[in-house]
């Protein structure tokens, strides 16, 4: 199988179990985000609840595309990272995991709404910093232009969620005249119809996005591995044959040539340089081969790091002013790259699947530790149907932003300040509780250092152990 040595192959085994458990754990720990308005505000039973948001976590992992899968692979440079010997690539996977699941499993034990997002990314740059420090790592092995761009993500959620419910909840307040939805639940009774079927819905939304999210954090998580442990195989997508990407290569070739070296800058030549050396490259994979079966599996690596090193050169030649092309250049050259980019920007569909039943599956286990924390201790008062709703509407709303154009997002996070927003609508800042919430905001701050160092200390135990 894989052609791998049997120790390897179960090592490979023990990182995708491993995966999957973060997934599962990913489940439990998050489906109270989902679940905690619609059983405190006796819309659903608990069970009832978590098995539909379990459903709706697992539909929304397969409608939610590759998108944040690729964001998360591309938080580190796994091109530059990987090498001749694969117990490295094992290593790297292996902390980040652990570290990463760690965290999770630490915080839920102790109802802590903390972010998986969080964790996992945290993990990522901490195997990326620390193989930065080693001799020959030959520098920089994180992506920060993506860091930066999944940080910023991270950061803003949470502060838009907290800001928006407020003003739902103003909206609310000031236009709804049955001053029903503003009180604290009946014990035992179901809400109105009306609000029961909103209610439903904002829960079935949370859950759906939440999945197409965080699902796509696991389908990225399982891809790190897979090329970072098998890249022969898992480098390009073997549903497609690599020969059909000469065109396009020819496109991109036709168009670099047409930038003049003597307008640039000296870091844009070598830029360029790089470019034209990462092509040249892929036409000599490609010389003289009319079938798939030609390229040996050991080339295919190469192929998918040609691409992305011309990607990512040429991203930042392209948009400097001291290039001049025209609009039909620029044009001929994106539709050509992404045309490239997508034998590299892939996830075959067992992945997927087993992603979905590992999140679905976690969904339904271990959610009360959360929920408590999300209906009873952010809040010095009960969760009323309009703070559940405003909550959740505003989660459901930005998470699926978040996906739609490709960027993490923590249902966590967002949630959790949507209620605390909703808490303070009500009466004010004075309505926090201030010893919950400074545990969820020491989670929140501590998450990032302590996966960071956790996975960046595991994998140089582990590098050097290998």
């Amino acid at each position: 199988m894989l052609g791998l040595e049997p120790q390897v192959l179960l090592l490979l085994l023990l990182c995708l179990v491993a995966a999957c458990a973060f997934e599962f754990v990913n489940g439990f720990h998050d489906t109270a985000n989902a679940v905690a308005t619609v059983i405190y505000t006796n819309t659903l039973r608990p069970w009832v609840a978590v098995v539909w948001s379990a459903f709706w976590n697992f539909i929304g992992v397969f409608a939610g595309g590759i998108t944040v899968a690729m964001g998360i692979v591309y938080l580190l440079p796994v091109e530059s990272l990987v090498d001749q010997n694969i117990y490295h690539g094992i290593a790297m996977v292996g902390a980040l995991l652990l570290s990463a699941i760690l965290w999770n499993v630490g915080t839920w034990y102790y109802g802590i709404p903390a972010s998986s997002s969080h964790a996992l990314i945290g993990s990522i740059l901490g195997v990326g910093i620390a193989f930065s420090l080693l001799p020959d790592s030959g520098g920089a092995a994180v992506n920060w232009s993506k860091a930066t761009e999944t940080g910023l993500a991270l950061l803003i959620g949470p502060l838009a969620g907290f800001t928006l419910t407020i003003v739902i909840m103003f909206v609310l307040k000031r236009f709804v005249r049955n001053k029903a939805i503003f009180k604290e639940p009946h014990k035992r009774k179901p809400p109105p119809l009306w609000i029961r079927l909103i209610l439903i819905a904002t829960c079935t939304g949370v859950s759906f996005f939440h999945g197409s999210n965080d699902g796509q954090k696991g389908v990225g998580l399982i891809m790190l591995i897979l090329i970072g442990i098998v890249p022969f195989k898992f480098a390009l997508d073997e549903t497609k044959n690599p020969l059909d990407m000469r065109g396009s290569l020819v496109k991109v070739e036709q168009v670099m040539r047409k930038i003049n070296p003597a307008e640039l800058a000296p870091d844009e030549q070598v830029a360029l340089t790089e470019i034209n050396q990462q092509t040249a490259n892929l036409d000599r994979i490609f010389a003289a081969k009319t079938n798939v079966k030609e390229v040996p599996e050991s080339e295919r690596f190469q192929i998918r790091k040609a691409i992305l090193l011309v990607y990512s050169r040429a991203k930042k030649l392209m948009s400097s002013e001291r290039v001049s092309l025209s609009p039909s250049d620029r044009k001929l050259y994106d539709s050509s790259i992404q045309n490239m980019r997508d034998f590299t920007d892939y996830a075959p569909k067992w992945v997927i699947l087993i992603v979905s039943l590992s999140l679905g599956l976690g969904t339904m286990i271990g959610w009360k530790r959360i929920v408590v924390t999300i209906g009873e201790r952010i809040g010095k008062e009960h969760l009323t149907y309009a703070q559940g709703a405003s909550a959740e509407l505003v989660a459901a709303s930005m998470i699926g932003v978040s996906t739609s154009i490709g960027l993490p997002s923590s249902t966590t996070h967002v949630l959790s300040s949507a209620i605390a927003g909703s808490m303070v609508a009500n009466r004010g800042i004075r309505n926090l509780n201030p010893s919950m919430v400074r545990n969820i905001a020491l989670a929140w701050v501590l998450t990032l250092p302590v996966t960071m160092t956790l996975s960046g200390c595991l994998f140089l135990l582990f590098r050097a152990l290998m």
